[in-house]
């Protein structure tokens, strides 16, 4: 079994940039026409189409650590085209035709980010290999067969969403077990810390002034104070995801739920030409409790999961980074997965915070009269939520008419999370349920309930 005692316990991608405060906090009073809270991916691509549309406007971005120091720069750099409830739960809600144009958004968005890399100069390792989920049990293969179903009757077809023979989906990744999977071609394995890094310097070179070591600590209508100052601005950009708890008054509109990773170090090439995973697809498979996984550009597994506990109080402490148990967790399900790498070296393991809302629906929204905008809760999904959030934020503050800002998540609200103890209670039980629903649909071969009501206890319900 591979060990992680001497694992470096940071992220892996933060080895290739400068993850520390580099810039300047705010140096005083302010008065900028937008003013966004957040470095990271949906503040910084907010920016960036915000000053392609109107370069004269002066953007000040405000961060409390550094530049990509939550999810953006942490997660396991999936930049694919989903929505955390399924695209079902949009035609549900909204018409299959408005599902339908939602998801072509999403698809859009991940070629969009490859351009811009491209246009930017930014090498953050794209490679659109698509995205695999493997079934490797009965019951996954059921959950297999429903998602084709259900796609085929919206009208999505095999070229967005093909179903995968056991001997497919093992050419592509040699796992254990496997008896079947999805591909689809809407999505792209990157390095997010390097994406984040870059697209902070483009917003830069378009005039942005991106302030860092500057916690915001009230916002109100047209202002936002730090302790370094304030900020007036027509408009104010929430940008805050995970850390949305840590603002006054937001408490209970986005809870923190913890994902954590590792990485191995890196494999040889006669060992890829056994595993697979050879045009970089990422991958996961269709168990309740969800794994990830890319072949990173250097050759590395780079692997995560949920598993970790919810933190009483919203609490964002860096200590909730790190869990011996859920990374010796995923650590024993990698090798798992793939016992080839018994003897393989665990670098380093990590953790972040990603936003969740209460009824797990991502949103864009604007409130012109208070001088308002956000976009988050995309409950894992956010690297390419993420910039579409930013394109359409651009267009809701310029008022600019387009197709993305009549999508179907523009002014969605979102519940109320319910106060301490309850949502402590709640989510850690129906997380208990998801893991519980596992160990038995691996003993007993049959679906189980317990992850239906784990989910409703965490607030997933479609």
């Amino acid at each position: 079994m591979m060990d992680i005692g001497t694992a470096k316990k940071a992220p892996f991608w933060w080895d290739a940039v400068d993850a520390k405060v580099t810039r300047p906090a705010l140096g005083g009073d302010t008065e900028v026409d937008v003013a966004i809270i957040g470095a990271g991916f949906t503040g910084l691509w907010t920016a960036y189409y915000l000053l392609e549309h109107n370069p004269s406007l002066r953007v000040a971005v405000l961060e409390k650590h550094h530049v990509g120091f939550g999810a953006s720069g942490r997660n396991g750099g999936w930049c694919h085209a989903e929505y955390p409830l399924g695209v079902g739960t949009l035609a549900k809600e909204h018409g299959t035709a408005e599902a339908i144009r939602f998801m072509r958004a999403l698809y859009d968005s991940v070629d969009q980010v490859g351009k811009v890399t491209e246009l930017e100069g930014i090498d953050c390792h794209y490679a659109k290999g698509g995205v695999l989920t493997l079934a490797r049990s009965e019951v996954q293969m059921s959950r297999v067969a429903a998602e084709i179903e259900e796609a085929r009757h919206l009208g999505i077809g095999e070229a967005d969403l093909k179903q995968l023979s056991a001997g497919e989906a093992r050419e592509m990744l040699n796992a254990t077990g496997i008896l079947g999977g999805t591909w689809h071609p809407h999505g792209a394995a990157i390095q997010p810390a390097l994406l984040v890094h870059g697209l902070a310097s483009a917003c830069e070179r378009r005039g942005a002034v991106i302030y860092e070591d500057s916690g915001v600590e009230h916002v109100s209508s047209n202002r936002v104070e730090t302790r370094h100052g304030a900020v007036t601005a027509t408009m104010v950009v929430r940008a805050t995801e995970g850390f949305t708890s840590d603002l006054p008054g937001l408490k209970r509109t986005m809870v923190p739920l913890y994902s954590l990773m590792v990485a191995t170090e890196p494999l040889s090439e006669a060992m890829w030409n056994e595993l697979g995973l050879h045009t970089r697809p990422t991958f996961g498979d269709f168990r309740n409790l969800i794994i990830y996984g890319q072949r990173t550009a250097d050759g590395r597994f780079a692997f995560g999961g949920r598993g970790a506990p919810y933190y009483f109080g919203s609490s964002t402490d860096p200590k909730n980074d790190i869990h011996d148990g859920v990374h010796a967790e995923l650590v024993r399900v990698l090798h798992e997965l793939f016992p080839q790498l018994a003897d393989i070296t665990i670098t380093h393991r990590w953790g972040g915070a990603l936003g969740a809302p209460r009824d797990w629906r991502p949103s864009v929204s604007v409130d012109r009269r208070a001088g308002l905008a956000w976009g988050g809760g995309y409950v894992g999904d956010g690297v390419n939520t993420a910039h579409l959030a930013g394109q359409t934020l651009a267009d809701l503050v310029l008022e600019r008419q387009t197709d993305l800002v009549t999508l179907p998540w523009i002014q969605h609200e979102w519940k109320s999370w319910e106060p301490e103890p309850l949502r402590f209670v709640g989510i850690n039980a129906g997380l208990w349920m998801a893991k519980a629903a596992d160990r038995s649909e691996e003993r007993r071969g049959k679906p189980s309930q317990w992850a239906a009501i784990g989910n409703w206890m965490r607030g997933k319900t479609r």
